[in-house]
């Protein structure tokens, strides 16, 4: 597979993303083409990094359930919700799309590398709007965020701390028009 960059000015370019007010210049995207997943209606999955028990059986059923129906769960291949909501997509034999905060040459958290692998082998896709070698700032992790909200028709938080980044991608949402759940 080979990392793929689109424009606005391509036609692969996802028009959710066209329409807000910070839409990245460049995307970097490995896997299914977003065209081909942006067909669907997607929801965004995200919450904190430290997950309760709760958190994670909510996490799992909703975002199965989502999945089952034929629903795109988009997040962020953070630990925690995001890495749960993944797993839930796939394993109810769903697509998945992970937004990172960096390069796609370098999959962050480097534990989910086998997840990303798993993303990609079942027709999911990686996205950045980093190209290769860039490492994963901290103010990328922010920005990554109005991303996994522009590219979803609703935002749904199942579990965040008062300071969680979770709620930048819901403002994010409001600001852009879309549901927060």
């Amino acid at each position: 597979m080979n990392v793929i960059k689109i424009t606005p000015k391509h036609t692969e370019y996802p028009d959710s993303l066209r329409s807000i007010a910070t839409a990245p210049k460049q995307l970097f995207v490995l896997g299914t083409p977003l065209t081909e997943l942006t067909n669907q209606p997607l929801i965004a999955v995200v919450g904190s990094r430290k997950v309760s028990p709760y958190g994670r059986q909510i996490t799992r059923k909703i975002s199965g359930e989502l999945a089952e129906k034929g629903i795109v769960i988009v997040s962020g291949l953070a630990l925690g919700v995001d890495s749960i909501a993944h797993e839930a997509a796939l394993e109810a034999k769903g697509k998945t799309i992970a937004v990172l905060p960096c390069g796609l040459d370098e999959i962050y958290p480097a534990s989910h590398t086998e997840l990303a692998r798993r993303i990609l082998k079942t027709g999911g896709t990686l996205v950045s709007e980093y190209p290769s070698g860039s490492e994963p700032y901290k103010t990328n992790f922010v920005a990554r965020n109005r991303i996994i909200a522009g590219l979803s028709a609703g935002v749904l938080i199942t579990e965040a701390d008062e300071k969680s980044g979770s709620l930048h991608t819901a403002n994010f949402a409001l600001e852009q028009g879309r549901e927060v759940m």
